[in-house]
């Protein structure tokens, strides 16, 4: 499925300038059928299930419990 510089700004929850300047770098595969550039979707799933696994491994690291730390006594 091939979507539109506007859709996926919407899709990827991201300024329409940013998507347009990563199409000018190279950064994002698009085709251009005379009128605008259309962006495959698929191209973008890897990336949302790396922010997706990082998000959980993140959450998972604050939600951890900070240990007890053993030279907490006092040698005076």
């Amino acid at each position: 499925m091939y979507l539109t510089v506007k859709e996926t700004a919407e899709y990827l929850s991201m300024p329409e300038s940013y998507i347009e300047s990563m199409i000018v770098q190279n950064k994002i595969r698009t085709v251009y059928d005379g009128e605008q550039y259309l962006i495959f979707k698929e191209q973008f799933n890897t990336h949302l299930e790396q922010i997706e696994k990082y998000k959980k491994q993140l959450a998972d690291y604050y939600s951890e419990p900070i240990p007890e730390d053993i030279d907490v006594k006092d040698e005076d």
